[in-house]
């Protein structure tokens, strides 16, 4: 147990979470429909940093979604804001110590598959690890294991359920792969011929390495990419992050239905 997770425990007191769930850039209002919501900021966590990036506004927030206990991070911190991969994956590790076994995270990606154009959802099917880097490293955490299975990340039942919720709903819902790299700069044309030809159809800066440490502690997941931009190359234009954070805030509302339903029926 860490100082981070005493000071959240502690926080919490006898409530705990069943569900953590983890927001992406623009995708805070997410953690605005929780029921009786509580909130901590990372500035008053031990070992957690404020993210510099827009859309991440920095803060736990504890309440109830979909009849469930939730304990929603909103706001992440990214491997080329100088952090280490580690210090990236340190709330979840967090989640892990209070005992949650569920972990569903978002995120804001460029499309590389087809169809996957700004506004469409891509529930991440499988990933892969670009950043070149690993929150493993290092003496075992305890409670992890050494060598954690990665064959099969995304929990295959909580991807049948996210796909009968989205059918319910009415919900377009495509699957897919996506690739993890470090940033900050947007891919290059090549780059993105090259992870289309690796079987990526999403690519973002985020997410990978949270999985691999939750995956580590045995919890189950599930994620959620909200495409807001065409990757380079794909498209015309310029890409900015003023971009994505608008695409990501139109998507928000059916992205938070869909998660609510799905919570609802874990």
């Amino acid at each position: 147990m860490t100082r981070s997770s005493d000071a959240v425990r502690k926080w919490l007191g006898d409530w705990r979470p069943e569900v953590a769930l983890v927001l992406g850039s623009g995708l805070g209002e997410v953690g605005e429909q929780l029921e009786s919501p509580r909130r901590l900021g990372y500035r008053d966590l031990p070992g957690f940093e404020l993210p510099g990036v827009p859309g991440h506004r920095g803060e736990l927030i504890a309440g109830s979604l979909g009849g469930r206990r939730v304990l929603v991070q909103s706001g992440r911190l990214h491997g080329y804001e100088g952090y280490t991969a580690e210090t990236t994956a340190r709330p979840v590790r967090v989640f892990a110590d209070l005992g949650v076994t569920t972990l569903i995270l978002t995120n804001a990606a460029g499309g590389i598959g087809a169809g996957l154009g700004p506004g469409s959802l891509m529930l991440i099917a499988d990933q892969i690890n670009f950043t070149f880097a690993n929150p493993l490293h290092g003496p075992v955490r305890a409670g992890d294991t050494r060598f954690p299975d990665m064959s099969a990340p995304y929990d295959p039942g909580l991807r049948v359920l996210a796909r009968q919720v989205a059918l319910e709903q009415g919900i377009a819902l495509r699957e897919g792969t996506y690739a993890g790299v470090s940033g900050p700069t947007y891919e290059t044309r090549s780059e993105i011929l090259m992870l289309r030809r690796f079987g990526a159809d999403a690519v973002g800066m985020s997410t990978a390495l949270e999985v691999v440490a939750a995956r580590a502690a045995e919890m189950r997941c599930l994620a959620f990419s909200i495409i807001t931009n065409l990757a380079a190359g794909l498209g015309s234009g310029r890409l900015s992050h003023d971009e994505v954070m608008r695409a990501a805030g139109e998507a928000g509302a059916r992205l938070g239905r869909l998660i609510t339903g799905v919570i609802s029926r874990i």
